[in-house]
């Protein structure tokens, strides 16, 4: 990587003369002018408007219908440290990107109140971003973060053109919302410099309102919605058949080859990973979020692969398999895996509009406890185990949650309106049942010991019932091992 400084005398092997231009130390007159003439002109021309431009422009609106006469601030936030001078890549908030289809980092989008020609109040909406890096001045070569060393950024004219939003310099923003008068709300957690602007103007119980709207408001999917959501598991199915095709390369190597397997096509078909893969071979099935993935993949154990690739529009999949790692299910591994399946079926069959939230995890739920009591591992009867949640020992989690721009969706929305709520049609779940038994778990026969199980599926629902978005990879068991044997054939 380069340093992200221009060359200093000290550093050149013929040290010339320089002189202080009055913006950077140790840049010649010379060069600094010479810096600033003889670019083309890249002003980008006649773009069309990002394909979701038009649900955009209602999702704002219907956030402006919900908080009449008042200032909305929405940031997409900003770059954070990984060590020293570097940076992770940046992910803008799902707030902003929702209601903007922007994700560049520093974005912030404000609306406005005003009053309609009609006599309602409304809001104008400007999205306020850092515009092209300034010539004249040098900013776009000595800035650490001008375009010479991270890349073009649109103009404001062309980011007008793609989002159909009003652009102004973000720069001017915090001097603005300091002299704003009148209520406002901000998105907390993303900008804390925004924040700052707006200390003495907002609380947190009135900014929080404005979250848990934007998160329930996620709750129902729209078409295009729907349809990134079926590009990221279509991407995911294929990353999928990527890593049954390197099994016995992971096997010589460890659960990171799997991870980096996964990886590449997420980044060649997508944005990234949607999550931090799970790589679990063998017991590191058995903790739920192994993100680790630096552990053997052997012959004869499991490998619980749960992941799933994000679009470049920021939604993404969430699909778990437990494979065979050699292809074919031991005779006490088939015995867990379709007794976890059955319980998915269950799930599944669930999952319908106008039924509660809740039904698919009891209904899952159900069919594991019969199953741990009917094996001797928990004393019966099942609607003792239920009640009690006894079978919680060995299932640890809850059969699903919300799917979108967030692994776990909606997560701001109010239990009224999720978990206690209705399945709608529009709504993405998962469900994902599972079986753990611990490699120390002394209360099993050792036989179930290390194994490890979770069959996850990313189910729309529809006005008649439901639809499996990754249907494309096999579920049951004699059609998981027919699968890996036609991928390693």
């Amino acid at each position: 990587m380069a340093d992200e400084l221009p060359e200093t005398p000290e550093e050149t092997e013929e040290p010339i003369k320089q002189r202080k231009n009055g913006l950077y130390p140790g840049v010649s007159d010379e060069l600094a002018e010479n810096m600033k003439s003889g670019w083309a002109d890249t002003e980008l021309h006649g773009l069309e408007p990002i394909p979701q431009a038009e649900r955009t422009a209602a999702r704002r609106a219907a956030l402006s219908a919900r908080f009449p006469g008042e200032r909305l601030v929405i940031p997409a936030g900003n770059l954070k440290t990984r060590s020293n001078d570097t940076d992770y890549p940046f992910r803008a908030s799902v707030e902003y990107a929702y209601l903007t289809g922007n994700q560049t980092e520093d974005g912030v989008l404000v609306l406005e109140p005003t009053s309609l020609p009609d006599g309602t109040n409304g809001h104008e909406a400007t999205i306020y971003l850092l515009p092209r890096s300034d010539r004249e001045n040098g900013e776009f070569w000595l800035d650490g973060h001008g375009e010479l060393w991270v890349g073009r950024r649109h103009s404001l004219t062309e980011a007008e053109q793609l989002y159909g939003i009003p652009a102004s310099d973000v720069r001017e923003l915090p001097a603005k919302l300091k002299e704003a008068t009148g209520p406002v709300r901000v998105v907390r957690g993303h900008d804390t410099g925004l924040e700052g602007a707006l200390t003495d103007k907002v609380t947190a119980e009135r900014d929080e309102e404005l979250r848990v709207f934007l998160s329930e408001a996620r709750l129902v999917k729209d078409e295009f919605e729907i349809g990134e959501l079926q590009k990221a598991v279509d991407s995911t199915v294929r990353g999928f058949e990527d890593v049954v095709k390197v099994l016995d390369k992971a096997e010589a190597t460890s659960e990171r080859y799997i991870e980096g397997t996964f990886f590449l096509r997420a980044r060649v078909e997508g944005n990234d990973v949607g999550y931090g893969s799970i790589c679990a071979a063998g017991p590191h099935a058995c903790t739920l979020h192994w993100v680790r993935n630096d552990g053997p993949v052997r012959a004869g154990d499991l490998l619980l692969l749960d992941a799933g690739v994000e679009t470049h529009t920021l939604y993404t999949a969430d699909v778990t398999r437990t494979l065979p790692v050699n292809g074919t299910y031991s005779e006490i591994q088939r015995k867990i895996y379709d007794a976890v399946y059955e319980a998915q079926e269950a799930g599944i069959a669930a999952v319908r509009p106008g039924a509660k939230y809740r039904d698919f995890h009891d209904a899952a739920q159900r069919v594991l406890a019969e199953k741990l009591v009917g094996w001797g591992l928990v004393e019966g009867p099942v609607e003792r185990v239920l009640e009690l949640g006894l079978q919680r020992r060995w299932t640890l989690h809850g059969t699903g949650h919300m799917l979108g721009m967030d692994v776990h969706d909606c997560a701001a929305a109010r239990t009224e309106t999720y978990v206690d709520g209705t399945l709608e049609p529009g709504m993405v779940l998962t469900v994902e049942p599972g079986l753990y038994f611990q490699a120390d778990d002394l209360t099993v026969p050792e036989e179930y010991r290390g194994i490890g199980v979770r069959i996850e599926d990313d189910i729309l629902v529809t006005e008649d019932g439901s639809r499996n978005l990754s249907a494309g990879l096999p579920r049951r068991s004699d059609e998981v091992e027919a699968w890996m044997a036609s991928l390693k054939g």
